[in-house]
C-alpha cells in the first residue's frame, strides 16, 4: 500500500485499484465533446427548460434599485421564488448576472443569503453576510453597479426546500437527538459554511447565540443528512443532485434572458462555494452564459482525496471522474471568459489542489489560443467572497459583459 488515506484506513489500496480499472481524471479538452459528456454525466438535460406559470408576487424600490419577487414552476415540487433587481432609472438593455446562492449546510433560506428583498434581514442572515460576504448582500451591490441581477431559490433551498413534516421520521428523530446533545455555548460563533454540509457533531452546530433559531438549527441537522437520501433517489432516476440543480439554474437563466430589461448577449453567472459549483455546471450546460465567475469552489479531484470529501453531492456528477476532472468542466466552454477566485487558506480545499486546478484551466485556455480569457486570482484568508474579491469580480464582469 503506497499511501494510507485518512477516510479509507485499511481500504486505502482501493484508490490505486480503482485507477487500474480505467484512467481517473483524464484530460477533457474544451469543446463540444466535453460539453456533451458533462450533460451525459449530469442527466436532466433534455426537454424544455422554460419557467412555467410565471407571476410577479410583489414589487418595491429601495437603495436606488427596483425589485420584484417573481415565482414560477419548474414542473415538479413547490414554486420557485426569486428576486429580480435592477437600477432604478436605467435605460436600454442591461448586462445581466444570475447570482447563485451557496450551499452552506443552510437550506432554510436560499436567495436571501446573498440578496436583500424589501424586508430587514433576520439576525442569522446578517451574521452570515458578515462572515462570508463582507457584511452585505452582494447581489444588490452588483445591481447597483448597473447590472440586472436575478437570484432564485434552487432545489432543496428556501421556497424549494422540503418541509420538516415531509422529511423521513428517522431523519427527524436523529436530528432531534443530535440537537439535544449540543451543549450551550454562549458567544460561540460557529456558522454553517457555504461550501459543504454542516457536520452533526455536538458543539459544532449553530447555536441560538449565533442568531439561528432552534427550529432552523434542527432543520439543518435533518436536511444535511437528508441530502444523502435525495442523492440516492436521483441516482435511481438517472440523474444526480448537480443535474437537477443545474436544470433549475438553466430555467432561471432562461427567465433572466427573457426580460425586456436584459441584453441576452451580455449575460453571465457568479457564485461563492456551492454557488461557484452551480456556476461551473451552468456555464458548461447553457450556451447563453457569456461569462462566468466561480468563487471558492475549484480544485482537482485528486486534491480532494484524503482531505476534503465532505462537500455537497453537487460536486460529484455521476461517473465524471472517468471522463475528466472538475477544472475540465469549468474550462469546457473556452474561449468564453472565465474568472476563478481562490482563497489561499480555504479549509475546504488544499492549496495544492487549487493551484493544480488553476494550472489545468490555464493549459486548457492556452490550448485554444485564449490564455487571456481566463483569470485566476488567489486571495489571502479563509473561505469567503469579501469586499475586495467582490470589487474585482464586479469590475471583471463590467469588462467582459461590456
Amino acid at each position: 500500500m503506497d499511501k494510507n488515506y485518512l477516510h479509507l484506513a485499511s481500504f486505502s489500496d482501493i484508490v490505486p485499484f480503482a485507477a487500474g480499472q480505467a484512467p481517473l481524471y483524464p484530460r477533457a479538452a474544451p469543446g463540444a465533446e466535453t460539453v456533451r459528456a458533462v450533460g451525459d454525466a449530469l442527466g436532466f438535460c433534455a426537454g424544455p427548460e422554460s419557467p412555467l406559470q410565471v407571476r410577479v408576487e410583489r414589487q418595491w424600490q429601495s437603495d436606488g434599485l427596483l425589485g420584484e419577487e417573481i415565482s414560477w414552476w419548474v414542473g415538479y415540487g413547490p414554486r420557485t421564488h426569486a428576486f429580480f433587481l435592477r437600477p432604478a432609472g436605467a435605460r436600454g438593455p442591461l448586462p445581466a448576472v444570475l447570482a447563485l446562492h451557496d450551499h452552506g449546510g443552510f437550506k432554510w433560506l436560499g436567495k436571501e443569503k446573498i440578496a436583500q428583498g424589501p424586508e430587514q434581514p433576520p439576525e442569522m442572515i446578517l451574521r452570515f453576510w458578515e462572515r462570508y460576504y463582507g457584511g452585505r448582500a452582494w447581489a444588490n451591490a452588483l445591481a447597483q453597479q448597473g447590472f440586472a441581477v436575478l437570484v432564485h431559490d434552487t432545489f432543496l433551498w428556501g421556497s424549494r426546500r422540503f418541509q420538516w413534516d415531509e422529511l423521513p421520521q428517522q431523519v427527524r428523530d436523529t436530528a432531534d437527538a443530535l440537537y439535544e446533545k449540543i451543549p450551550p455555548s454562549p458567544g460561540h460563533e460557529a456558522q454553517p459554511s457555504p461550501g459543504h454540509e454542516a457536520q452533526p457533531s455536538p458543539g459544532h452546530e449553530a447555536q441560538p447565540s449565533d442568531g439561528i433559531p432552534p427550529e432552523v438549527a434542527r432543520y439543518h441537522l435533518a436536511v444535511n443528512q437528508h441530502e444523502h437520501v435525495v442523492a440516492k433517489y436521483l441516482n435511481l432516476l438517472g440523474t444526480c443532485l448537480g443535474g437537477v440543480v443545474s436544470r433549475e439554474d438553466r430555467i432561471a437563466f432562461n427567465y433572466l434572458l427573457s426580460r425586456s430589461e436584459v441584453d441576452p448577449a451580455r449575460a453571465g453567472c457568479l457564485g461563492l462555494s456551492g454557488g461557484g459549483n452551480r456556476s461551473t455546471l451552468l456555464r458548461a450546460t447553457h450556451p447563453g452564459v457569456r461569462a462566468a465567475g466561480i468563487v471558492g469552489l475549484m480544485s482537482t479531484y485528486e486534491g480532494l482525496l484524503d482531505h476534503n470529501v465532505n462537500h455537497t453531492w453537487m460536486l460529484y456528477p455521476t461517473y465524471w471522474s472517468r471522463h475528466g476532472d472538475w477544472p475540465d468542466i469549468a474550462a469546457c466552454r473556452a474561449p468564453l471568459p472565465l474568472l476563478v477566485q481562490y482563497d489561499r487558506e480555504d479549509d475546504l480545499f488544499t492549496l495544492e489542489g487549487m493551484q493544480a486546478a488553476d494550472q489545468r484551466i490555464c493549459a486548457h485556455y492556452t490550448s485554444v489560443g485564449a490564455a487571456a480569457a481566463y483569470t485566476g486570482r488567489f486571495y489571502p484568508g479563509p473561505h469567503k467572497f469579501d469586499l475586495e474579491m467582490q470589487a474585482a469580480a464586479f469590475a471583471w464582469f463590467q469588462q467582459n459583459l461590456a
